[in-house]
């Protein structure tokens, strides 16, 4: 009960950071599953939460007793702006969908080069696909170097030193992809990348994009302790309560806040505060608020 009471208090800040993310322009998405209890039934089925990370601002969890892709409705309706996910067939359903037309021309949809790799490196003894591997690489070695020279323009030096080297993949695939039943698993990895070689090159153009989705992955990990330690949540509902004490708690990890300073002025604050104040206490603006706080002190 005490959880329940502390997720609802927190729901206010938690629609706040929402907003705050779909504004940022730019989601990485992915989804895990937990178990969850269901009187209805005789055993604990499969929900899902589905993770929204931004960098910089912050990551929301929401919960459902579903993998379908109307979960997204609550985050992408109206949406404008970047989409970054791995290649789980929900998301390219939910922009193909009629009714999503118009989101689908102002969201671009971009893949995961992480996803694509692991796909080749489950092809045993394929001297072929250990060449895809090592081209791939390469690219995580240009993302290396960019992090390393924020200074530099990141479209254009990758359009300048990756775009040579996704043309060699890409040849590779081409030449290769005759050759090789659909079935076998470095066919599966050929055809899981070039049905998404659109997306996969999106990157390339847009620096504010990262090269793969694993910002969120990593964001996802820490509920898998809660997956080994509780089992399962008490009822399809109780998921949406750790959703909203994981969104906040892993955003202030995100962001290099204490979340134990961060709750304890939010709890200190929740009980007085308007509506219209909940925009100010989201992880990202708690945080730049003590710095801008901080700095008189330092001058001093």
């Amino acid at each position: 009960n005490w959880m329940y009471l502390i997720a609802d208090w927190l729901t206010l800040i938690y629609e706040a950071l929402r907003k705050e993310i779909r504004k940022s322009g730019y989601m990485q998405i992915d989804e895990t599953y937990k178990r969850y209890q269901d009187p209805l039934k005789d055993r604990c089925p499969n929900g899902y939460l589905w993770a929204y990370n931004s960098p910089g601002v912050g990551v929301l969890f929401e919960w459902f007793p579903s993998r379908a892709a109307e979960c997204l409705n609550p985050m992408l309706e109206g949406y404008e702006g970047y989409m970054q996910s791995d290649g789980y067939g929900g998301y390219t359903s939910w922009l193909n969908d009629p009714e999503h037309r118009e989101e689908k021309e102002v969201i671009l949809h971009a893949a995961c080069w992480a996803h694509a790799r692991r796909k080749f490196v489950e092809a045993p003894d394929n001297s072929v696909a250990r060449k895809v591997v090592k081209l791939i690489a390469k690219l995580y070695r240009i993302e290396t170097w960019l992090r390393e020279h924020p200074e530099l323009e990141r479209s254009a030096y990758r359009g300048e030193h990756a775009a040579p080297v996704l043309d060699q993949i890409k040849k590779i695939l081409d030449r290769e992809q005759p050759r090789h039943l659909p079935q076998s698993s470095f066919g599966k990895a050929i055809n899981y990348t070039i049905e998404r070689w659109a997306q996969l090159n999106v990157y390339v153009e847009h620096g504010v994009l990262e090269i793969d989705n694993n910002l969120v992955e990593n964001a996802i990990r820490p509920t898998a302790i809660g997956k080994k330690n509780f089992l399962f949540f008490g009822s399809p509902n109780s998921g949406q309560t750790s959703a909203v004490i994981y969104s906040l708690v892993e955003t202030c990890r995100k962001l290099d806040i204490n979340p134990s300073d961060y709750l304890g002025e939010l709890f200190d604050a929740l009980p007085d505060m308007q509506q219209t104040e909940a925009t100010a206490w989201t992880p990202a603006r708690w945080k730049a608020a003590q710095s801008q706080a901080a700095l008189p002190m330092a001058a001093g």
